[in-house]
Parts: C-alpha cells; structure tokens; sequence
C-alpha cells in the first residue's frame, strides 16, 4: 500500500514508479552506481524502498530506455559502460562570463509564452522601462527539460535584435548589441523546491530542489534593460565562486 512506502517518496501526484527512477538516475549519475556494476537485486530494492515489484520493475524499465540500465537474463541488470557524466550548468559570476559560457550552449528553447507585461521589479532592482517584452520558455538538452524562465526586456532592446532574442539565450545577444548601455548586472540564487508547474515544466517530481535564479541587468540611468527569473533543475547547477585570500 502507498501508506508503507519509505518516507523519502513525498505525497505527490507524481506516480511512485516515476519518483523511484528519479532516484535510482541520480544514484547512476552521480557513481554512487558505477559504469559495468551490477545493481542491487529487484527483491534487495523492494526491501529497501518498501514499494511493490511492479514499481521497481517499472523504475528499472525507465532508466532501461534511458540507456542507462542494462537487465541481462540469468545475469541481473547493469550500469551501462557508457554513462555520461552528471549534467551541469555552471553559474558564472560575471555578466560576461556568464555570457561566454551560454554562447557556448545552444539550448533547445520551447517558447510558452509571449507578451506584453512588466517585470515584478522592487525599488531596490531599479527603475522600470516604459514597455517590456515578455517571455516564458522552457530550456532543454537532448529532450530533457532543465530550467524554467519567465525573462522580461526593455522593450526598445528587444527591437534591435527580435529574431535573436526569440531564437538564443538573452545575454549573450545583449553583449552583443553594440550601442547598448549596460552599466550594473547582478543575479540572486535561492534554493526551492518545485510545485506542481514547475515539475511538470522541468520533468522532475513535485517538492524537487530547484535553484531560483533572478537576474537583473541595468543601464547607466538604473534603467533596468533585463529581468530574468530562471528556475533550474537541482541536479543541473553548479555554482562556482573564486574565494579571497
């Protein structure tokens, strides 16, 4: 019954089979489970997730596909030799850093939303353009969703550069545009975890780690040119930080 199940799967509408192989990528991913082993037994696992065989098997059939699990009849199942390393997006700490290392990035961008609408900016961000061109889009590598972002632009840049701005992340198009005045730019990351449309969104469970990054880039006025609330997939972040002497 679902009530037995190990307390680390949370109440979720996200089905318990699909909550185990969360887990058990993660367990791969990070070489917990090594490239050519053997993994645990479907009993070993049953006892120790206290879910049924079904489930399991179900888990294991996901990540089957995936390429990572190798089931071998009489033998057991295998982490395949050729797992690739665990994804990560590095958050730089410089606007043109951070530029360089999406230029380098080509993303695949599903576009949900577009419109006319002002940034939830607080006196402390700055002060607000005229008009912003809104966007809500959705980030990927190789199918697989890793953030989430509502990205608003000060309507007069968006103009200069429409096609690009649609088609490739914004800050390296920004950098890009040569008359721009782009005087200050700083970003904030918290640690959340995901509802209900952001799971759906970015394909992990309900109550998930994500990273919130909101960002913002201002002109030599305190005009703000570009407010970005980007919302990752935990296991996709790492964030790097040169520390002083």
């Amino acid at each position: 019954m679902q009530s037995s199940t190990h307390p680390i799967f949370p109440d979720s509408p996200v089905p318990l089979y699909s909550q185990l192989a969360d887990l058990l990528r993660q367990r791969v991913l990070r070489g917990v489970w090594e490239s050519g082993t053997k993994v645990p037994s479907l009993e070993a696992l049953v006892a120790e997730f206290k879910v049924a065989r079904v489930t399991v098997r179900q888990a294991i059939d996901i990540l089957t596909r995936e390429g990572l699990l190798l089931p071998q009849r009489g033998r057991g199942t295998f982490v395949t030799e050729q797992v690739l390393p665990q994804r990560s997006l590095t958050l730089e700490t410089s606007l043109r850093g951070l530029a360089e290392s999406y230029r380098n990035d080509k993303p695949e961008l599903t576009l949900l939303e577009e419109a006319g609408v002002q940034p939830p900016l607080t006196p402390q961000d700055g002060k607000a353009a005229p008009a912003y061109h809104f966007m809500r889009r959705v980030h990927s590598r190789a199918g697989q969703a890793y953030c989430a972002a509502s990205i608003f632009i000060d309507q007069r840049v968006f103009r200069q550069a429409p096609k690009r701005f649609r088609k490739e992340t914004v800050v390296p198009v920004m950098m890009d545009l040569p008359k721009l005045d782009i005087a200050a730019a700083r970003q904030t990351l918290r640690i959340s975890t995901a509802d209900v449309e952001i799971a759906h969104l970015i394909q992990v469970p309900v109550g998930s780690p994500v990273a919130e990054v909101r960002r913002i880039v201002q002109s030599s006025d305190g005009t703000v040119l570009y407010f970005g609330l980007i919302i990752y997939r935990g296991d996709f972040i790492q964030f790097e930080m040169q520390l002083t002497l």
